[in-house]
């Protein structure tokens, strides 16, 4: 009796609907029905035109290093900036690129003086000798000279005599001996590190003659090697 009662709801709530909708001339079908329905809802939606899409937009930060350094894509300007906050004198007109060698020569000379100034803070940690008659030998020099002959020794040009004299001058004031205590720098033109100098670094001739060559190597000429000292108080 139950199922009877459920069956003929069930055929009456499928009926109804279908014969209202006869008598009011709509679809009969679902696909006829869905597409009225899709229509009306086209026609009520309020849609924007297509010319007023809306685009987003995005920025890509070049961020520096842990050190601070910059990208190495960042701007010429922010390269710049970073290059005189370090010290480094930058050429009007150098590129970026050449930018980033000059700070990274900067950076590598303060790194060797770095390590040459811990070499020798533990040269001098390390206890003396307890063995009698050790003998420790010196490397200063003890020769005597003048400027002028250890120049001409050294195979320096006279025209070049008086750049040598301003670099030298202001690098150890002629003393064939000075030795910087946190770099460990030596000699006229305070090579660094001091063993890069053959026959000693502490030789007046074999500093000049080591200075000749690297004045030349790295800056073409003594007079452009002068124009770097005044620019930037090394070399």
């Amino acid at each position: 009796m139950f199922a009877g009662v459920a069956a003929f709801g069930f055929l009456a709530a499928y009926l109804v609907p279908t014969t209202a909708a006869l008598a009011e001339g709509a679809p009969v079908s679902a696909y006829e029905t869905a597409t009225a329905d899709a229509q009306a809802y086209v026609a009520s939606a309020d849609f924007a035109p297509a010319g007023s899409l809306q685009y987003g937009t995005y920025a890509v930060e070049l961020a520096a290093d842990e050190s601070g350094k910059p990208h190495p894509k960042a701007t010429l300007e922010v390269w710049q900036e970073y290059a005189a906050s370090i010290g480094v004198d930058v050429p009007e007109g150098a590129t970026r690129d050449e930018i980033r060698e000059l700070v990274a020569e900067k950076e590598a000379a303060d790194a060797a003086a770095e390590a040459e100034a811990e070499e020798a803070a533990a040269s001098q940690a390390q206890p003396a000798a307890a063995s009698a008659g050790t003998t420790w030998q010196t490397p200063f020099y003890t020769g005597g000279g003048a400027p002028a002959d250890w120049m001409a020794a050294a195979g320096i040009a006279q025209s070049d005599w008086g750049y040598v004299d301003y670099i030298v001058s202001r690098e150890s004031g002629w003393n064939p001996n000075a030795t910087n205590p946190y770099s460990g720098a030596c000699g006229l033109v305070q090579a660094l590190p001091c063993s890069k100098v053959p026959g000693g670094g502490y030789d007046p001739v074999a500093n000049l003659t080591w200075a000749n060559g690297y004045a030349v190597g790295r800056y073409g000429s003594w007079a452009n090697a002068y124009a770097f000292w005044t620019a930037n108080h090394w070399w």
